[in-house]
């Protein structure tokens, strides 16, 4: 008896240990799971925005850019279709960048330049370039296909108050590891919406190159439950600069013609 009552109690103190390591998330989802949530966590149907871009230097200098975006939802409710437009300063207005999601293939990404007149299409290996100057880079702009990594669970814990899955995402080839210039990220995703709040980049030497963290964190379709970061910060660790974007305004559900995404569209100044 005594025995069996051992036995309960450590089954007990193991089941209490287990739930308390995991946080208060739903416990049958794989890392695979819970990434493609985090994908699918921002899909707005469409949505029309206005933000800042600081770019600050090692020495707490600063550049404001000003932005407007355009995104909708494509048909298929999984690819995004999405424009920015930058508005100042003067040496960069009328820059655009345009990209067209494709879960199947490569997405379509354009970067329109007003001093040459004509838009440069990106290839694959430009995702690890510099998005504008800043520390994102072109392949951070939309968060990368899910099954382009292989997702670990490494444990749970809490971050700003918020308990969290940590999953390691590793580039499943070196394609992909090649052009991102990303060996692995460690995601912090909330358990309650999947939205993320931090995510560490670690570049093709396994070196910690950047970290990126988001707060301001709001239900922008509560039907859907999409949701979206109002505020991101993008440290680069090997150089000293960050980046922050803040989403000044944003309009939800409102109505945005496909002809908005293309190259033509774009090259209006």
């Amino acid at each position: 008896m005594n025995r069996k009552i051992t036995i309960a109690l450590i089954g007990l103190v193991l089941g209490f240990t287990g739930a308390a390591a995991f946080g208060t998330g739903p416990t049958n989802l794989s890392a695979r799971d819970v990434m493609e949530k985090n994908f699918y966590v921002t899909k707005i149907k469409a949505f029309k925005s206005e933000s800042t871009l600081l770019l600050i230097n090692d020495k707490g200098q600063q550049r404001e850019r000003k932005s407007e975006t355009l995104s909708k939802l494509q048909s298929n409710g999984v690819d995004s279709s999405l424009v920015v437009k930058f508005l100042t300063p003067a040496d960069i207005k009328g820059t655009a960048y345009l990209q067209i999601e494709h879960s199947a293939s490569d997405d379509d990404q354009w970067i329109y330049l007003p001093a040459l007149k004509k838009s440069r299409r990106l290839v694959a290996n430009n995702k690890k370039d510099s998005f504008v100057g800043s520390d994102f880079s072109y392949g951070d702009i939309l968060l990368p296909k899910v099954d382009a990594y292989q997702h670990t669970l490494v444990r749970s814990e809490k971050i700003d108050g918020q308990d969290c899955y940590v999953i390691e995402s590793t580039p499943k080839d070196e394609a992909e590891k090649r052009n991102t210039g990303y060996s692995k990220k460690i995601n912090w995703i909330r358990q309650d919406n999947f939205l993320d709040i931090k995510v560490e980049y670690y570049d093709v030497g396994g070196r910690l190159y950047k970290t990126q963290t988001s707060s301001n964190h709001k239900l922008i379709e509560p039907d859907t439950k999409r949701w979206l970061a109002l505020h991101r910060e993008m440290v680069n660790h090997q150089t000293g600069h960050k980046t922050v974007l803040n989403f000044d305004k944003i309009d939800a559900g409102i109505p945005v013609a496909d002809a908005v995404f293309t190259v033509r569209s774009i090259e209006r100044e």
